[in-house]
Order: structure tokens, then C-alpha cells, then sequence
């Protein structure tokens, strides 16, 4: 197996490595200020910077550039998405130019430069990469100089087959090498230390990995969240098991430390966020209020783990998290490519362990400024500035819009104005409304009489304006219909009595069933509720109708969802017992596009056919 190569490797490199057989020394608990002695900063609130205060004479300096949730973001991501507190950024060509600046400031001090990864790497994509099953996004990932990274829930969107693939190479088992030259896989090492598979109870990748850095070793442990299992399409993971964070980095950390690796670096597909007053802005090196699911985590682990770099939720941040004996500098940079954490640190030989870790986050700057220093735009679109274009990864990225052009830019249907993702109070939206009635129309050969869609899988608005370019006002591309749905889902019918409807519904909640935070399904036209969120679980649900009539408990419906939904995915495990099971021809975006297109253009739902009360 992968994973046992590596122990056995890194066996071989302990012991090929005489500066080890001297690390053996008492933990040493990190402290904020040069005595270390000095008492743990409180979670949060201190700078992203530890220190032991130990001599120069022997220590070792390096450097982690890390990411994390790059989604496949090739182009600068568009509208919000792409600016970073009012700075245009992103875009693959412009992360590699400065990752490259940011290395070669570190060679000139003699730093060592590792570049790392948190996850979500691939997935939820847009059409440029997804189009080619992310081999896109892998191949830059290769040209940019990624080396290890943990796997996310988005690296599983096609199963754990796939991502074997990805990590292997080899052409797609359907699709084949769709541009031409063949896939080599990534060069980088995807690790997935809680990623068990249920036949051989092993990680299905390697959990670890070691790099040494002017012959100290550093090991990483790499992991997804516990809970991918209830946010990923089922049906490609049903042979693994997702284990605890805390538990699987402990594991593995006390392996490394058995090898003599007393430097740890967690990377993990978990995170938090800052909570700045309201009124005010975090910035992107800052840790306000900090909160989230890494604090637990991080507070969990052995004292070896000095550095998390984390991700998932999408937000940047530094912070300093007490671990189980003193503390670990956290970390994030966003999403989509926007952000690069640069983390200097210093390592001690004689005992193998961090000496300091310092972290600040870096804006993947891609625009042009003016003379008063504000961002140049034309058009209402942010002047990209050529200048920090990197001509490799430039290359690579072009091959594929290319190749994708002539599919993302044919128009498919046409809206009246923006329909917009964001959900009401009632915890609807227009653009989940129009999903579900297309899927709704698509599902009509198999007497469908409701559809539910989930919000998670809405990843953008339908913008009026012209997005892809040469497209008139109004107009949609494919491109734009995929941004929106871009997992590839089948569509599925099922048949449900109206108590078993119910059920599903009364899901949404905290409380009943698997469900871990409240997500309020998207519903089709003529179905209609409400929910009370001061009833108790079970029995939030009431005034449930079709078409003005009241669902009958005892009578039966067919419901049309995607797959993933189906399958029980989101904690909707009631969406299993469904009977009469079909599946339409395509995917969930054909369902979008053949809606978009079939007559006049396309009004906002309105957003009002679920109710609150009480």
C-alpha cells in the first residue's frame, strides 16, 4: 500500500540521517515571548507567531507557502469573489508569479521553501477545469510547485477512484485524455490520513509525509474533515470511512515522533473565521474573534503540531490556538487562489523541533494601479496588470481555455435581471427557486410532482450583465450555467409518502437525524410549507400543499432531487427511502439549461413558497 511505502521510506531516511539519533529531548511547550516559561496567548488574540527564544548558532530557517480551496480557479475569479478587501486578485498565472517572488525573497536569505496545500484543490470547479475532469487544475498545480497537500470533500465530488486517479495519473476511464497528450497525475503528494477504507482499514493515500529541510526532517500529517461523508455524493465513498481529526494526527504525529521527526506541520481541510465587530473588516493576517470547528481540533493535538494550515471555510486568517501543551500558529488563505500564507520559521537541530513560526497572509495582486494608487478598471472591470503574468503556467491554463471556449461561450437561454442565491429569512432563494422548477420541468417523463434542491450546491448567481464576454445582456452561457451548477449530478425521481416528505423535510434542522446545521431545501412551484424554528425538532414542519391541496400523509409523490441529495448526501438520509427510483438523461446543468432556453427569458423565483411562523 501507498501509506506503508512511505513509513518504510521514511524509515530509511530517519536512519540515513545521523542528526536524528540526537533528538531525543523532553517536549518543550511553545511560548509567545523569548522565555519559555512565558504563559500561552489566549486562543485568538494573539499574532500569528510563536518563539522559543533559543540561540542562533543552531537553527535551521525555512519557509511554508501554503493555499487552500483552489476549486479549480484558473481565471481570476469574477465579481466579489475576486477581490481581497477591495484588491483584484487571483488567477493561476498570477498565484505562480507570486509564489516565484516569494521564494526567490526567501532564497536570498537562505531560507528553504516548501509549498503546501489544505485541500479542495479540485471540485466545485468552473468549466475550464471541470469540463476536463480537473486534470487542468492538477497539471498547474505541477507547474506552480506544489509538493503535499491534504485531500478536502471537494476531491471526492467524483469518488475516491478518481482522486486515486488524480494522484496516479491515467487517462479518465470514460472520457479518456480528452486533450490529447495524456495525464501524468500529480506530482505533489496527496495525503489522507483519515480516509480509511473499509476493506483494508488503511488510509486509501499516504497519511504522512517528510521533507527535510537542511537536513532536519519536518512531517506533515494531511486530513479531511470528519464529516466529509455528509457533504460529498455517496455513492463515490461508499468503500471508506472518514476518521476523527484529533484522534488521526495525533496517531500519526506520535509515529513520526517515534522516527525521530519532532517538527510537525497538520495540514487539514477544517477551519473558522473571524468575527470582527460589526461595522469593521478582519484583515487578512488578522485573528478577530476567532471561532469555528479548527479551534477544538487544534486544541486536541500533541504539542508537536507548532503549525495548522487549515481551510475549508473560505476565510483568511493567522492565528495562535492552544494545543494540548502550549500552542500552534493556524492558518488560511481564502479561497480560489486570491491568497498565499507565507510562514517563516526557524528550527532548532539539536532537539528537532520548531523554534519559532511566524505567519502572515499575502494578496495574490493581478491588477493595474492608478496614479492616486487605487485599482485601474475599464468598463467596470478590474485592468489586469501583465506584468505579473507568469508565461509557464500562463501557457498551461491557455491550452485549456481554448479547448473549452467553444462549449463555455454558446449561449443557452436568457434571464430578465439578476437572479441572485441569497436566501431569505424563510431560508429560500429566486435562483433556488428556478433550479428546482427546472429540475422539476426536466423530471416530467417521470410524473415528477416536487423537487427539492439543495443550497450547498448553488455556487453563484445568474448575472445579467455580460460575464464570459461577446454575450448580449440577459444572455446565459453555458459557461455561466455551469459556474452555477458545476458538480455534474444526476437527476433522480423518487416516490415518497407524503409522512415520509415530511421526514426529509423536518432533516433540514439541528436535532433530527444526522443533521449538523440547518439547510433549508430549495422547492419546486405548487409545493408550499412552513416551519417554526421555536417548535421542537421533529416538528418544525406543518402546512405542507400541493398545488393548494394539503399533502396527504398516506398518499405518495414523486420527488425529483440530484443524486447527491438522493443518496443521502447533506445529512438528508430520509431521501433514501424513496421508492420507484428512475434517473433522467444527463446532468443537473442540462436540467438548468434546457429551462434557460425554452422560451421567454427567465424571471427571478419569488422566493415566497416557504413560510415561517411562530
Amino acid at each position: 500500500m501507498d501509506h506503508a511505502r512511505l513509513r518504510g521510506r521514511a524509515v530509511l531516511r530517519h536512519l540515513a540521517a545521523p542528526a536524528l539519533a540526537l533528538a531525543v529531548v523532553a517536549t518543550v511547550p511553545m511560548a509567545q515571548s523569548a522565555s519559555p516559561a512565558a504563559a500561552a496567548p489566549a486562543p485568538g488574540m494573539a499574532p500569528a507567531s510563536v518563539s522559543y527564544g533559543l540561540p542562533h548558532g543552531r537553527t535551521v530557517n525555512g519557509q511554508f507557502l501554503s493555499y487552500n480551496d483552489f476549486h479549480g480557479a484558473i481565471d481570476p475569479p469574477g465579481g466579489s469573489g475576486g477581490l481581497v478587501n477591495g484588491t483584484p486578485a487571483g488567477g493561476v498565472e498570477y498565484l505562480a508569479t507570486w509564489l516565484k517572488k516569494l521564494r526567490a525573497e526567501a532564497k536570498k536569505q537562505g531560507r528553504q521553501t516548501t509549498t503546501v496545500g489544505a485541500g479542495d484543490l479540485i471540485g466545485a470547479s468552473p468549466l475550464v477545469s471541470a469540463a476536463f475532469h480537473d486534470e487542468p487544475t492538477i497539471e498547474l498545480m505541477n507547474e506552480v510547485g506544489l509538493e503535499v497537500s491534504s485531500v478536502g470533500n471537494h476531491e471526492f465530488d467524483e469518488g475516491v477512484d478518481e482522486l486515486i486517479r488524480m494522484q496516479r495519473g491515467g487517462c479518465h476511464p470514460v472520457d479518456g485524455c480528452q486533450d490529447g497528450d495524456g495525464f501524468g497525475g500529480a506530482k505533489f503528494h496527496y495525503l489522507a490520513a483519515n480516509t480509511i477504507s473499509k476493506k483494508t482499514g488503511l488510509p486509501i493515500l499516504p497519511p504522512i509525509d517528510i521533507k527535510f529541510i537542511n537536513g532536519v526532517p519536518v512531517g506533515f500529517v494531511g486530513l479531511t474533515l470528519e464529516g466529509t461523508a455528509g457533504i460529498v455524493n455517496p455513492a463515490g465513498i461508499q468503500n471508506v470511512r472518514f476518521a476523527d481529526e484529533v484522534e488521526t494526527a495525533n496517531k500519526w504525529g506520535r509515529l513520526l515522533k517515534l522516527f525521530g521527526v519532532k517538527a510537525q506541520v497538520l495540514l487539514v481541510h477544517e477551519g473558522g473565521q473571524q468575527n470582527p465587530p460589526t461595522g469593521t473588516s478582519a484583515g487578512v493576517s488578522d485573528c478577530i474573534n476567532f471561532s469555528g470547528p479548527i479551534t477544538s481540533i487544534v486544541a486536541g493535538l500533541n504539542p508537536e503540531f507548532s503549525l495548522v494550515v487549515s481551510g475549508h471555510t473560505h476565510r483568511f486568517y493567522t492565528c495562535t490556538l492552544p494545543n494540548r501543551g502550549g500552542t500552534s500558529v493556524v492558518t488560511s488563505a481564502g479561497s480560489n487562489g486570491t491568497i498565499i500564507t507565507d510562514i517563516d520559521y526557524t528550527l532548532d537541530r539539536r532537539t528537532g523541533r520548531f523554534a519559532r513560526v511566524d505567519a502572515k497572509n499575502v494578496v495574490v495582486e493581478n491588477g493595474v494601479r492608478n496614479p492616486d494608487g487605487t485599482w485601474k478598471q475599464e468598463g467596470g472591470v478590474y485592468v489586469k496588470n501583465p506584468d505579473l503574468v507568469d508565461p509557464a503556467a500562463k501557457k498551461v491554463a491557455d491550452k485549456y481555455r481554448t479547448a473549452v471556449e467553444p462549449i463555455a461561450n454558446r449561449v443557452v437561454g436568457s434571464i430578465t435581471t439578476d437572479i441572485v442565491r441569497d436566501n431569505g429569512a424563510n431560508g429560500e432563494s429566486p435562483l433556488g427557486d428556478v433550479i428546482a422548477d427546472a429540475q422539476l420541468a426536466y423530471t416530467q417523463d417521470d410524473d415528477a410532482q416536487i423537487a427539492l434542491m439543495n443550497p450547498g450546491g448553488i455556487r453563484a448567481p445568474l448575472t445579467y450583465a455580460e460575464v464570459s464576454g461577446g454575450e448580449a445582456p440577459g444572455q446565459v452561457t453555458y459557461g455561466e450555467a455551469f459556474t452555477v451548477q458545476p458538480f455534474n449530478n444526476l437527476v433522480v425521481t423518487q416516490t415518497f409518502t407524503g409522512a415520509q416528505l415530511k421526514d426529509v423535510l423536518e432533516e433540514q434542522f439541528v436535532g433530527f437525524g444526522a443533521q449538523t446545521s440547518q439547510k433549508i431545501l430549495q422547492v419546486s412551484r405548487g409545493f408550499t410549507y412552513a416551519w417554526s424554528a421555536g417548535a421542537p425538532a421533529g416538528s418544525k414542519i406543518s402546512d405542507m400543499a400541493l398545488n393548494g391541496a394539503p399533502i396527504d400523509p398516506a398518499a405518495t409523490y414523486r420527488v425529483t432531487t440530484n443524486d447527491f441529495l438522493a443518496n443521502g448526501g447533506d445529512g438528508f438520509s430520509n431521501l433514501t427511502q424513496g421508492t420507484d427510483r428512475t434517473t433522467a438523461p444527463g446532468f443537473d446543468i442540462d436540467a438548468l439549461v434546457a429551462y434557460l432556453g425554452a422560451g421567454d427569458p427567465v424571471a427571478p423565483g419569488p422566493a415566497d413558497r416557504i413560510t415561517t411562523v411562530g
